[in-house]
């Protein structure tokens, strides 16, 4: 399958034209129904995922993570299986810039090229500035953005144009909201170069900044662990019959805990997991919760490749991506202040069949209430569906203020939001699936 990219953070236009007319109104929540859309219930599903920690792929928190969703389908009456496919790790023991007597802690980018045991050192010089970088540690300041994936034109340009003027190492500081460092989505198969890329926080940046626009000499340590190791991908099947396939999929891996990057997704996910037999009884279910996702969708790969069903046997495909409904904050230098309400930075892109009966169900719903056309750039996994030619499809994808940082925590998450956000899915599947009424 030949593979693009779509930046999740390009320009969306608008979808003006005219779509399919609205097929159903939302059918009425039976009280049963109801309760599984609460906020208190889906509130309790995203604090179990965070509170399961870390969710690198295959590591304890996403394997936690992998057999208590599983006990969840199962106990909603879905067969299920795990596809397991195999991704890279690292654990660093030590990874710090040392200047004179200041040592700074850092982050290792994956996948990590760990310099020698004593360190890299040499002088610390900005990239922005012309001429060679020949031997030296070359610090690349990122413009301000909620940023998402190493392989963004913006990141990997300016890393690939340092390492061509000879650096030996690159220090990538990720300027975004939480002044924190940002962990980026990789390639799995190799590093995105053959010397050491290491992340510094902003907030912590200063000090380098300053040593590295006089050629201070620095020193780069990191060392660590790592290898290749299984993850699995979490598939539940209801078959009723030969008849025709929905499908409702989210990720569940991530860099970090990521209680508002996934948690949300999650919740969703597991309520209409345990609506959607009672509601579609004459369709087939497939509900898959995936890992792999910080090496670029390699989970949603997998599952399209060889788990799904034929585009020409599926009535629809729901996805739920990062920032399903996470909590928007008020920034002012240095802090950010929580709201009450969903932050808007989340796409909703449908088949420009359900473009407008989306619009009308998320009405007022902070950044979802456009919903748009997906061929205006569908991303991150969502973008797999469209590729592999499924017509009918829908799916939220987006990236939150604390989106990659290791303070993506519960805090990021309000219980309001998130269930009018619930509440909207279960709407847009019975108006995509009228006919099993």
């Amino acid at each position: 399958m030949k593979r693009g990219r779509t930046d999740r953070r390009t320009l969306l236009k608008a979808g003006f034209a005219a779509p399919i007319a609205w097929q159903a109104p939302p059918a009425m929540a039976t009280p049963a129904d109801g309760a599984l859309f609460d906020p208190d219930t889906l509130f309790a599903d995203v604090r179990a995922y965070a509170e399961a920690g870390n969710k690198q792929s295959g590591g304890a928190g996403d394997r936690w993570t992998a057999d208590w969703t599983a006990s969840r389908l199962d106990a909603a009456g879905f067969a299920v299986e795990r596809q397991a496919f195999e991704v890279p790790w690292f654990e660093a023991s030590l990874c710090t810039l040392t200047i004179g007597d200041l040592a700074i802690a850092s982050t290792a980018q994956p996948l990590a090229v760990p310099t020698p045991p004593d360190g890299l050192s040499a002088p610390l010089r900005l990239a922005e500035t012309a001429g060679r970088l020949d031997g030296a540690i070359a610090l690349v300041r990122l413009p301000h953005r909620r940023w998402s994936s190493l392989l963004e034109p913006a990141a990997r340009a300016p890393i690939a144009d340092a390492i061509a003027r000879g650096a030996a190492a690159v220090i990538l500081v990720t300027t975004g909201p939480t002044g924190e460092a940002l962990l980026l989505n990789a390639p799995a198969d190799k590093p995105l170069a053959d010397r050491p890329i290491v992340l510094l926080a902003p907030k912590r940046a200063a000090p380098a900044i300053e040593a590295a626009r006089y050629g201070g000499q620095a020193t780069l340590r990191l060392t660590g662990r790592g290898g290749r190791r299984i993850a699995e991908n979490i598939v539940g099947r209801r078959r009723v019959s030969a008849g025709r396939w929905i499908i409702v999929s989210t990720p569940r891996s991530g860099w970090t805990d990521c209680a508002g990057e996934r948690g949300p997704g999650i919740a969703i996910w597991l309520a209409l997991a345990r609506w959607a037999p009672r509601a579609f009884p004459r369709h087939n279910l497939l509900f898959v919760c995936n890992s792999g996702h910080e090496y670029e969708n390699l989970g949603a790969v997998h599952l399209v490749e060889t788990i799904a069903p034929p585009p020409g046997e599926s009535d629809f495909w729901l996805h739920l991506g990062a920032n399903a409904a996470t909590r928007d904050w008020q920034e002012i230098p240095g802090r950010l202040l929580p709201l009450p309400s969903a932050d808007s930075h989340r796409f909703l892109m449908t088949s420009p069949d359900l473009v407008e009966p989306a619009r009308r169900i998320f009405k007022g719903q902070p950044g979802i209430e456009m919903a748009y056309p997906s061929g205006e750039g569908a991303a991150g996994e969502l973008a797999e569906v469209v590729r592999a030619g499924y017509p009918r499809h829908a799916g939220i994808f987006g990236a939150h203020r604390h989106h990659h940082a290791a303070t993506d925590d519960l805090s990021t998450v309000a219980a309001e939001p998130l269930a009018a956000t619930a509440r909207g899915f279960r709407d847009l599947l019975t108006a995509a699936i009228p006919a099993d009424r």
